[in-house]
């Protein structure tokens, strides 16, 4: 099976690319094709997560395990491939590339086909749009009174005899 996909760059303007790939292709594959899609050199980390259908951040799947758990406890993109992550009902990634410019794409699966004879995968089957010369801000701002509940109006940050820690601790 062939699965095709829409990458979309989270930005104002419309920059898209449709790729399709085999339901067997890694998502080191896809980060490849993305990169290649795109225009980047691939010098750059990036990540994959899993999303729900509002575009929430769920599983991360990186380049690399970084991470401070045990071994293997984390899945990476060379070891994790289209069709145990992606189906009918898990639709959406969230790919995040250089994350000193958090080039920021979202993915969905738009089709499941059959196997094209003759078609090498992966195949760039559409462009929409060029990618700026620089990464979109991005406006990361908390929900509306998320901390008002944790916030003291009457809290002097200058007053160090109410605190209860040794301000010459070193």
């Amino acid at each position: 099976m062939v699965y095709r996909f829409r990458v979309i760059l989270d930005a104002e303007d419309d920059v898209f690319r449709d790729i399709e790939l085999l339901q067997e292709s890694t998502l080191e594959d896809f980060h490849n094709s993305i990169v290649n899609a795109f225009g980047f050199d691939g010098t750059e980390m990036a990540s994959f997560y899993l999303s729900d259908d509002t575009w929430n951040e769920g599983e991360e799947i990186p380049q690399f395990d970084l991470g401070d758990g045990e071994e293997g406890s984390v899945r990476l993109m060379n070891e994790t491939t289209l069709d145990s992550v992606l189906s009918q009902d898990q639709t959406k990634l969230i790919y995040v590339y250089d994350f000193l410019n958090m080039w920021t794409f979202l993915i969905e699966l738009g089709e499941i086909a059959e196997v094209e004879e003759g078609r090498d995968y992966p195949n760039l089957m559409f462009v929409h749009g060029q990618i700026p010369l620089e990464a979109p801000d991005k406006e990361f701002i908390a929900e509306k009174d998320e901390f008002a509940d944790d916030f003291d109006d009457d809290f002097d940050v200058d007053d160090y005899d109410d605190l209860s820690f040794d301000e010459n601790w070193n």
